[in-house]
């Protein structure tokens, strides 16, 4: 697995193998979406921008507030200076207030006690003493309306940022999850177009994953980080301009305190790798540990091995609970280490802050607008952090999507033809077959021939390996001939659809399978069959008393995890095998785990359902071919004998000396 980095929290993030490659890919996959996702992002800009500007709405409330707790200078200096040029000693106005004489000389005998050093607030203890036309003109007073058409205006910001905020949200949340929705559909489809030589490489588990895990960090990440790494640039180059432009005094004090603590974080996220390394390794330890001790517990119990076991497993959960405890109080560092950035950005921005005011450079608002600019600044640092690591997650698991959608389907088989089932007699062969797996410098099977006249019932028997297998998944075409040919009825299989051919066939295999739903669904899968046929099958095979046993009969719920035998799951597939009504049937060790009694049944059962039928039986035991028709036996991909069991036993060759082997201790 590549090796992935790590997010603030200590969660793995899997980087691509080819991250331009990867993004470019996704970005043409998500073409069909680009006008929603152009909307979304746009959204999340424009309420990013909201949210930048509402701080400088907010400095001109508080100033406006603080206009309405202090007396008003400004008309101080203005009605100090209309006395002074009031040389006719008549009345003056100021604010639409009319102002005697008398009163301005009060004012001014007033005013004398001050001069130009003195603080304005040392007026307030005067204030009262003088006349009511002068405290209306320069008393405190709060601009009532302004205020509010501000705080209309905060309220009115905040609003449409959340709004657009939500708006954006849900169209992220819809494209992902159809984008994902799409992909799983395509996958799907894909599984059913993919050569069987694509399953026999990749593990099934990985296959899984690429459906289930993959798409879904997919989907996660593109609703999760997308909008917001956009919207978190926008917040980070906003803020940064709008301080600026404020003032650069306080921006640079805002920056350098932030950054400071951003530094301190590295420095330790950077040193706590370590733990969240060993925290995955050692939980994938016990994990495994914890799986192979349940599969094998009846091992376990039978060689008293409880201790030993138990001994590992306090072993693994120490190193569990001491790689734990430090990536856990690491990660624990993370929240209050992001509040003490805020903090001091917070704290650094009021000081310096203080000390502009008394010097009269910047007002109180300000450094109310700073310390949202502050939050505004911090936030997005570390979720543009987050988000790309997100990001190459998702372009990594992109990557395994789309490598899996890339491989090489089977061959298109629209200028194919087809059998009709009812018409076909039942005659195959085998004309100078030969093939390789790919990778294997040696042929698996090797120019081998064989006839099969129509209702034969031809055994394929041969150690492990030889082939007997192989020559099937052939006939079925799950893989193409490598050179020869097979045919049907005199027709090639390379002229015929592989849905017709898996139509002519009923294949009974060793593996067996239930899926959730009920006994008899499971009988009839995919096949239409009343239920008196269904019936009439499972007394055949034996599973009716079975079945009676069970609370709703044929209509009891069932699947592969019920406690039902490995016996009982091996009759249901027999049992579904044979309702099918096709010309052919193929057994591949299909009484491998069902007991003696059972297995003669089930042979007796066959012999007369497949009576007509062109047979093909893959078997170990030869004591259940010992009636069939045609024993081809197999060594190294050849035909080394042929005929029936008792021509074969007289030739005393390979076939007799794998037959008395079973009977030999």
């Amino acid at each position: 697995m590549p090796k992935g980095n790590r997010g603030p929290r200590g969660q793995n993030f899997e980087k691509p193998k080819n991250f331009k490659e990867a993004i470019v890919r996704l970005i043409k996959e998500l073409n069909i979406f680009k006008i929603f996702i152009i909307i979304s992002l746009f959204l999340a800009s424009f309420s990013a921008v909201l949210s930048i500007v509402s701080p400088n709405r907010l400095k001109e409330l508080t100033d406006e507030i603080s206009k309405g707790l202090v007396i008003n200078t400004n008309n101080v200096k203005v009605l100090t200076k209309k006395i002074m040029n009031n040389t006719t000693y008549s009345d003056i106005k100021v604010d639409g207030v009319t102002i005697t004489f008398d009163e301005q000389m009060k004012f001014v005998n007033v005013m004398k006690k001050y001069n130009k050093k003195s603080n304005s607030k040392k007026i307030y203890k005067d204030l009262d003493s003088m006349p009511k036309s002068i405290k209306k003109v320069i008393e405190p007073k709060i601009n009532i309306n302004k205020i509010k058409i501000i705080s209309f205006i905060i309220l009115l910001l905040y609003l449409t940022s959340a709004l657009l905020n939500y708006i954006q949200s849900i169209i992220m949340t819809t494209v992902s999850n159809k984008f994902a929705m799409k992909l799983r559909s395509r996958i799907e489809k894909k599984i059913n177009r993919l050569p069987l030589k694509y399953f026999d490489n990749h593990q099934n588990g990985d296959i899984m994953s690429r459906v289930t895990n993959d798409v879904d960090q997919i989907s996660q990440s593109m609703n999760q980080s997308l909008a917001t790494l956009v919207s978190s640039i926008t917040l980070l180059v906003g803020s940064l301009l709008m301080m600026f432009t404020t003032n650069v005094t306080m921006a640079l004090t805002a920056i350098f305190s932030s950054l400071f603590g951003f530094i301190f974080m590295a420095i330790v996220l950077k040193k706590s790798q370590i733990y969240f390394t060993a925290r995955q390794k050692e939980l994938g330890n016990i994990n495994g540990h914890i799986e192979e001790s349940y599969s094998g517990l009846n091992i376990i119990k039978t060689y008293n091995a409880k201790d030993m076991v138990n001994e590992k497993f306090d072993n693994y959960n120490e190193r569990l609970y001491i790689a734990n405890r430090k990536s856990q109080f690491i990660g624990g560092l993370m929240p209050p280490m992001m509040g003490f950035i805020g903090n001091l950005g917070y704290v650094s921005v009021c000081i310096v802050g203080a000390l502009l005011v008394s010097k009269n450079i910047i007002t109180f608002g300000v450094i109310v607008a700073f310390m949202s600019y502050v939050r505004l600044f911090t936030s997005p640092l570390s979720q543009i952090a987050q988000s790309m690591n997100m990001l190459q997650s998702t372009t990594a698991a992109s990557e395994r999507v789309f490598e899996f959608l890339d491989e090489d389907e089977l061959s298109k088989e629209d200028s194919l033809s087809k059998l009709a089932i009812n018409k076909v007699k039942g005659e195959i062969e085998f004309k100078d077959v030969s093939f390789r797996y790919d990778g294997n410098e040696k042929d698996t099977i090797k120019h081998f021939s064989a006839k099969v006249k129509p209702g034969e019932k031809v055994a394929i028997v041969g150690p492990t390996g030889a082939g007997k297998t192989t020559m099937v998944n052939l006939l079925m075409k799950f893989y193409d001939i490598t050179s020869g040919d097979i045919t049907i009825d005199g027709t090639s299989i390379k002229e015929l659809t592989r849905s017709n051919i898996h139509d002519l066939f009923t294949m009974v295999l060793q593996d067996t399978w239930l899926f959730n739903g009920t006994l008899k669904e499971n009988v009839k899968y995919n096949r239409k069959a009343s239920d008196d046929k269904i019936k009439e099958v499972c007394k055949v095979v034996g599973l009716d008393h079975f079945i009676r046993t069970l609370p709703e009969g044929y209509n009891s719920e069932i699947s592969d995890n019920e406690s039902v035998s490995s016996g009982q799951r091996q009759l249901l597939t027999i049992a579904r095998g044979m309702i099918e009504d096709s010309p052919f049937l193929i057994l591949d060790e299909a009484t491998s785990n069902v007991d003696t009694r059972t297995e003669e049944l089930v042979q007796k059962a066959m012999d007369k359902l497949t009576k007509g039928k062109t047979s093909f039986i893959i078997a170990h035991r030869l004591s259940t071919i010992k009636n069939a028709d045609l024993i081809l036996v197999m060594k190294d991909g050849n035909i080394i004998e042929q005929g029936n069991h008792e021509e074969l036993m007289k030739k005393q060759g390979f076939y007799a000396d794998l037959y008395n082997s079973q009977f030999e201790l």
